[in-house]
């Protein structure tokens, strides 16, 4: 196993993207600054427990689908192993 890293994988860009979301409205929907939106999708903010609950409740997936410690197989893979 290699080491920890602190880094947390995410598809909520892919999931805006599939439910015809903006960061605005994600950003609204959750109470945070649309920036902040921005930063979780490039990795370089991780959510807080809550926050992460709230963004798999509204998108109405498990948390574990849209967040990772792993980094998730790219849709084109996922396609091909289908």
């Amino acid at each position: 196993m290699g080491a920890m890293s602190d880094a947390v994988d995410n598809r909520i860009a892919l999931l805006r993207a599939e439910q015809g979301v903006s960061r605005r409205q994600l950003a609204d929907a959750l109470g945070v600054h649309y920036q902040t939106v921005g930063y979780l999708e490039r990795g370089e903010y991780n959510p807080s427990l809550q926050l992460a609950l709230r963004i798999a409740q509204f998108f109405d997936v498990p948390v574990e689908a849209v967040f990772s410690l792993e980094p998730f197989p790219r849709v084109t893979d996922e396609a091909r192993s289908a």
